[in-house]
């Protein structure tokens, strides 16, 4: 088996490398390092670095491929408010792009990781797959447009799709970019270098917080399961928990006092996020292992960032 993950220099892209290359498959990585890092790939997955857009470079690459885990995007909600045309240009008409070459060369499947951030505001928790989606930033429906994009085209051109709805994924060696940092890392580093953890609507929203190891079990068995063809499947732990207790429970993890600022003013986005695990526990035989508790201890022992023993080095290998 051979595959191609774009985006695959990435956080959840180099997991999932180094989880497949250590298993003997042929992994190769297209990345533009626009955010991600070749330093965190293991030595048998081929690198290169390129923009996902550029189509003559995708036919090279997926010659012999037969499964494409499709995770190149921009992924910054406060910022696709900012730039919405350039998260169009890249999440969509890359997509797009992508699912072309992947027609003319004759991929078997092409696996997509989309974003829960698609449901937006829903009546009733948890969110399901049959929920019309509510996407409320562009971020959100670049995401829902990649999606109706794979299942079409997949569609007319006769390969197989299926579309997982990542919810907030977390562990060792996610970015922290300077301004609009994922909240676990980001609060673990406040936290631990005793700065204020600014918390925005009062921080009783919640959210489906899943740990990086369960995501790329997902992502593997979407590439091999039966009867996923043309379906959507959310990935998360299925556990609801509010910021507050998730600052609670990283301080708690890294043996520091958390100080909080609220600022009730602004808003805190979706009020409540958290994933039905039905369907993928139907289809992909998917059950989440980590629980947070667990899942913040690995992040904290194993992230050199937070003090640990060891780096990210080439984690994710159960």
């Amino acid at each position: 088996m051979r595959v191609l993950i774009t985006g695959g220099a990435g956080f959840i892209g180099a997991h999932l490398a180094n989880r497949m290359a250590l298993r003997g498959v042929g992994v190769r990585v297209l990345d533009d390092l626009s955010s991600g890092n070749p330093a965190n790939l293991a030595a048998g997955v081929n690198f290169n670095r390129g923009d996902v857009r550029d189509v003559p470079k995708l036919w090279a690459l997926l010659q012999g491929v037969d499964v494409v885990f499709h995770l190149a995007a921009l992924v910054s909600v406060p910022a696709s408010v900012l730039y919405p045309r350039e998260y169009n240009d890249v999440n969509v008409g890359g997509t797009v792009a992508l699912l072309e070459a992947c027609r003319d060369v004759g991929v078997r499947r092409v696996v997509l990781a989309s974003s829960a951030t698609v449901y937006g505001d829903q009546a009733r928790q948890p969110v399901t797959e049959e929920m019309a989606p509510n996407p409320a930033v562009p971020y959100a429906v670049s995401k829902l447009a990649a999606e109706r994009y794979l299942f079409t085209i997949g569609r007319l051109s006769n390969f197989e799709t299926v579309a997982l709805r990542i919810f907030n994924a977390y562990g060792p060696g996610q970015p922290l970019p300077p301004t609009h940092a994922p909240v676990v890392p980001l609060f673990m580093q406040q936290i631990i270098g005793r700065g204020s953890v600014i918390v925005f609507g009062g921080g009783n929203q919640t959210r489906d917080y899943v740990y990086i190891d369960d995501v790329v079990d997902a992502l593997i068995s979407a590439s091999t399961a039966g009867a996923v063809n043309q379906e959507t499947i959310n990935v998360g732990s299925g556990q609801e928990t509010s910021m507050r207790q998730l600052i609670e429970q990283i301080a708690v993890t890294s043996h520091a006092h958390a100080s909080v600022i609220e600022n009730t003013e602004a808003s805190g986005g979706i009020q409540h996020l958290v994933a039905d695990l039905t369907k993928a526990r139907q289809l992909l035989k998917y059950k989440p292992r980590t629980l947070l508790s667990d899942g913040l201890r690995k992040l904290y022992e194993l992230d050199e960032r937070f003090g640990a023993r060891s780096s990210l080095g080439k984690v994710s290998t159960h």
